[in-house]
């Protein structure tokens, strides 16, 4: 009775401790989950927005890419004609040079000759008028080509600038992604080890019982030590078990950091022996849930906080033991305890 009253007594000191202790962790977990939510909606639609920019300005890039080309053309025609032009302004002058020879020569009429010289001049300066217009329209056409190159220069300028920043963020999403996994990894090491600490601890208290066993990361628990035949009620030797476990439960929370979400998981068994249907379960799966809530309730009784225990029922459908002799299906019917993280 001493004993008790000094559980009970340390229960009432510390559990508004324990309960602040354990909002503090969930508040600050939400706060973390939610910067983390929020960084990656904003970096996404920061990523989505540089998207469209890089989509439009490669649209930019194509139409002065086109207006390039329809440039480079119209200057290679006016190229091509002034070429003409040179040409018959080159056969006029040869012409004039002819006629004028003959002239000096005495052949020919000469009136004939001055006005074949007049036609020809007139032509000429006409060439020349003509050439001259052809090479202003050319000057013109550089000077567009020229800022349609430094347009094109700046949209390129302003892609890898979009580009840049698209690659920075990928890189902050990334660090921040190995920063979670890193801190995960860190919260299920702690974890493994008050596990073994706790499974540690069990083993001391329990290490009597043949009916009591590790099985990897689980304290298994056969029906027999806590339950009577198809019933879900605690025996007074299943009480007994339960009570050092809560004991030792209560003392490993103490110790485990609050920043750690860990909850005790009782999972309820049965062997493939199908009930009757007219008793008080149907099946084996109403069974095995009763069994698992009986633990936690009981557990819950002695002081351990509600939400760090879970109870799950499984029926028949995960064995440990294959085969349908008595002694597998003595193993198979079991409560299985597993500390582990919400």
């Amino acid at each position: 009775m001493a004993l008790r009253r000094g559980r009970h007594q340390r229960t009432i000191d510390y559990w508004p401790g324990f309960v602040d202790a354990l909002s503090t962790l969930l508040l600050a977990i939400m706060f973390l989950l939610s910067v983390f939510v929020m960084a990656q909606f904003i970096l996404s639609r920061e990523i989505s927005g540089k998207d469209e920019v890089l989509n439009r300005l490669n649209s930019q890039i194509n139409e002065l890419t086109q207006l390039l080309a329809l440039e480079k053309s119209g200057k290679q025609d006016l190229e091509d004609s002034l070429a003409n032009l040179q040409a018959s302004l080159s056969s006029s002058e040869s012409e004039r040079s002819r006629l004028q020879a003959l002239l000096d020569q005495g052949s020919g009429s000469s009136a004939s000759a001055n006005q074949r010289i007049g036609d020809l001049t007139g032509e000429l300066e006409n060439e020349r008028q003509v050439s001259t217009r052809a090479m202003s329209q050319i000057d013109l056409l550089n000077q567009q080509i020229s800022a349609l190159r430094s347009q094109i220069a700046a949209v390129e300028a302003a892609l890898q600038a979009s580009e840049a920043k698209d690659n920075a963020s990928q890189t902050k999403i990334a660090d921040l992604g190995r920063r979670l996994n890193v801190a995960l990894a860190q919260r299920v090491q702690e974890l493994n080890r008050y596990r073994s600490d706790f499974f540690g601890r069990l083993r001391e208290i329990l290490s009597d019982r043949e009916n009591i066993r590790i099985v990897g990361d689980r304290f298994v628990f056969q029906s027999e030590v806590l339950f009577p035949s198809g019933g879900n009620e605690l025996n007074p030797q299943g009480q007994q078990e339960m009570e050092k476990l809560a004991t030792a439960l209560l003392d490993l929370a103490k110790e485990i950091p609050p920043e750690i979400n860990w909850v005790l998981r009782v999972d309820g068994h049965t062997d493939n022996v199908p009930l009757s249907g007219t008793g008080r379960y149907a099946d084996n799966w109403e069974l095995s849930s009763a069994r698992a809530v009986s633990v936690v309730k009981f557990l819950i009784s002695k002081g351990v906080p509600a939400d760090r225990l879970v109870a799950a029922g499984f029926g028949e459908f995960q064995p440990i033991a294959p085969g349908d002799t008595k002694e597998a299906r003595d193993q198979n019917r079991r409560i299985e305890l597993k500390l582990t993280e919400k």
